[in-house]
């Protein structure tokens, strides 16, 4: 693969696109301009494009029904009705330091909802878990930029990057009782001058990596082993998702933040969404199953 099979398929220009999800049901792809608020809905069919101001700082979605998405806000959790855009808050949180808001989350098989904490102060982040029950747990501490995380296809692994140390760590997974253990470095990228961001697991169990700041998607095997780069047009790709009919579509977004006038110049479609087909389908998403709220 090269760079020449990547594709813009939507001249979006956000500021930090992230948490591209792919909805089966109606073939279309949410995705997060984070700083501008927004929550955007794309149609790969029509190549239109439309979005929610939900008015909060915006990090991770995840399908909560047909017509609702949970979204993770500044320092709250919250529902958005995607038939009136109404934003209902369910869960606030109140974190050890000032300079610290969620980032990247994803939902389990058992609807549950794991959520990381990006920090200013290094080792004040962490990694939560919200069940449908409403109830809220810490997962793990000491990180600092929680970022992409993901499940192997036999649900044996659980996958989170924390981008300030260019490391991905991998854990055992219990999916019955949701509990991580047995932390171990799996991918460091501490020689380079790249920050591990979002991830997708194939159905195969590799892993894609949107590599913040090294102009390129990092494709990695089961035992870590890197197996190739696929080239982009852009600085900071920032996360990826599987999509399309047969999965084989990988939609990647991006960010045009903390760039140069220079730097945006060279790269115009910083901020864009983008798309490559591959030859390993992906694993459909994951809904947040609690209905009643």
């Amino acid at each position: 693969m090269n760079q020449s099979s990547v594709q813009n398929v939507l001249s979006a220009r956000a500021r930090l696109g992230e948490s591209p999800v792919w909805d089966v049901e109606n073939q279309r792809l949410f995705w997060v301009d984070i700083y501008n608020h927004r929550v955007h809905l794309f149609d790969p069919a029509t190549r239109h494009d439309r979005y929610f101001d939900v008015g909060n700082v915006v990090s991770a979605i995840h399908k909560a029904g047909s017509d609702r998405l949970l979204l993770a806000l500044s320092n709250s959790l919250a529902f958005l009705n995607l038939q009136t855009g109404e934003v209902t808050p369910i869960h606030q949180v109140e974190f050890p330091h000032p300079d610290t808001r969620f980032n990247d989350g994803k939902c389990d098989s058992q609807g549950r909802f794991w959520i990381g904490s990006i920090s200013e102060a290094p080792g004040q982040a962490a990694l939560y878990r919200y069940d449908p029950d409403g109830s809220w747990q810490v997962m793990e501490t000491g990180l600092t930029i929680s970022n992409g995380l993901g499940w192997s296809p036999d649900e044996s692994t659980f996958y989170l990057t924390d981008s300030a140390q260019h490391k991905i760590y991998a854990y055992n997974f219990e999916a019955a009782t949701g509990t991580i253990s047995d932390r171990r470095v799996f991918i460091d990228l501490s020689d380079e001058a790249v920050e591990p961001d979002g991830l997708a697991i194939d159905s195969e169990g590799n892993l894609w990596s949107a590599l913040w700041n090294g102009w390129c998607i990092a494709c990695f095997n089961s035992t870590g082993e890197e197996i190739f780069r696929v080239k982009m047009p852009v600085q900071r790709p920032t996360s990826v998702a599987f999509g399309g009919t047969n999965l084989t579509d990988l939609y990647i977004t991006s960010a045009a933040i903390g760039l140069s006038q220079k730097d945006i110049q060279q790269q115009i479609n910083a901020g864009d969404l983008f798309c490559l087909s591959t030859n390993s389908p992906g694993m459909p998403s994951h809904q947040f199953f609690n209905s009643s709220m």
